[in-house]
């Protein structure tokens, strides 16, 4: 299995996956046009195509990829219930991650998550729903992923995020090698690498603590430092 990225507007990422005969869209409906011409190149069918959220920039598109695809549309619903899709004999896992909206999902296979608004490279996405501590509980089973998973994000932020965590750190070296090797026409990082440089990862770093407390922000739990570090970027 394999997954190509495509971008779209100014800044959303959108994402095929495939094998030999089908393929899947993820947030793909905005770049209908570059998919159609990937999957004819590919000799490929495009099977499915899904979100990792409602929101309308993701969902832009759908319709019109649907309507010269043939592909069958699957929903959030069917997402959470059935928690897997099966891919040219693959499963992708899909994992509800309720924070930035309640009907949030990630999509991981591999060493390859998909993961939308939720998780960023280099920052976390806005809790929108006011939950912040559904957002907790899904960013810790993200991380508790194997370090070498490739996040691919619903949107490119890193130069942005990179600057705000600049600010934060500015003597963290991690920092000036993340973005040294980011490269705007395939957007991702392993978790490992966000570890070394994301805030709303690295809640419990003792860097981080103490720039919490400097400021203070409540720190005493680790829901608190992650809702605080949040807060701040």
């Amino acid at each position: 299995m394999q997954i190509k990225q495509f971008r779209y507007s100014t800044d959303n990422l959108g994402y095929l996956i495939y094998g030999e005969t089908s393929a899947m869209a993820i947030d793909g409906g905005g770049a209908a046009d570059e998919i159609i011409s990937f999957i004819e190149e590919k000799g490929v069918q495009l099977k499915f195509l899904t979100n990792t959220h409602s929101h309308p920039d993701h969902t832009v598109g759908n319709e019109t990829l649907l309507n010269r695809t043939g592909a069958i549309f699957i929903d959030t619903s069917t997402l959470l219930k059935n928690k897997k899709i099966e891919l040219d004999g693959n499963d992708i896992q899909v994992f509800h991650t309720p924070g930035h909206s309640d009907d949030s999902v990630v999509f991981y296979f591999g060493n390859i998550l998909v993961s939308g608004d939720t998780l960023f490279n280099g920052k976390i996405g806005r809790c929108f729903t006011g939950d912040m501590k559904g957002f907790y509980e899904a960013i810790k089973m993200l991380m508790a992923l194997p370090e070498d998973t490739v996040i691919y994000a619903g949107h490119d932020y890193v130069e942005e995020y990179m600057g705000v965590a600049k600010s934060l750190e500015p003597d963290n070296p991690n920092i000036d090698a993340y973005v040294k090797n980011y490269d705007p026409t395939h957007v991702r990082s392993t978790l490992e690498e966000e570890f070394k440089v994301n805030p709303c990862l690295r809640f419990n770093d003792p860097k981080i603590v103490s720039i919490l407390e400097a400021k203070g922000r409540p720190a005493g739990t680790e829901f608190e430092r992650f809702a605080s570090i949040r807060d701040m970027v």
